[in-house]
């Protein structure tokens, strides 16, 4: 407090008497941080479980990639059609001839990468990507794998 103006002091003790010290600010943070990362792993165990269960249903073949990209890849899929077929066929005019042709495009992508790189990807555009994507995206009788 030495440090700062006299006419400073008063205010500077009311706004520190309000805070936590270091130490409690400190762990405070790291309990919150552990707290996140808690609900973090919670939520992903549900969407992975979710994206299974929908693979599974839908006849969707297994990912290949890198083993840590495997379950971002099934997520982002299945979040990726589920938005597709909210857009095209529910909200949309698709009919389920067309939603099927577009689902036998789906599974002909197998490459975990490939669904990741289009999380952020709207709906009405998965047409438009599954047309876009290459050999490399496609399935294992690809020989440059």
């Amino acid at each position: 407090m030495s440090g700062r103006p006299a006419d400073k002091r008063a205010g500077f003790a009311r706004w520190l008497a309000a805070k936590d010290c270091s130490d409690c600010w400190k762990a405070a943070r790291d309990a919150d941080t552990e707290s996140k990362e808690e609900w973090l792993a919670a939520k992903r165990a549900s969407e992975q479980e979710a994206a299974l269960a929908w693979a599974k249903q839908f006849d969707m073949p297994q990912l290949e990639g890198p083993e840590k990209a495997l379950d971002w890849g099934e997520r982002s899929r299945h979040q990726l059609m589920t938005a597709a077929h909210t857009a095209l066929v529910v909200e949309g005019s698709w009919d389920e001839a067309d939603w099927a042709e577009l689902e036998e495009k789906a599974r002909s992508i197998m490459r975990a990468g490939w669904w990741i790189d289009q999380r952020e990807a709207e709906g009405t555009d998965v047409l438009e990507l599954l047309d876009a994507a290459t050999e490399a995206d496609r399935g294992t009788d690809n020989p440059f794998r």
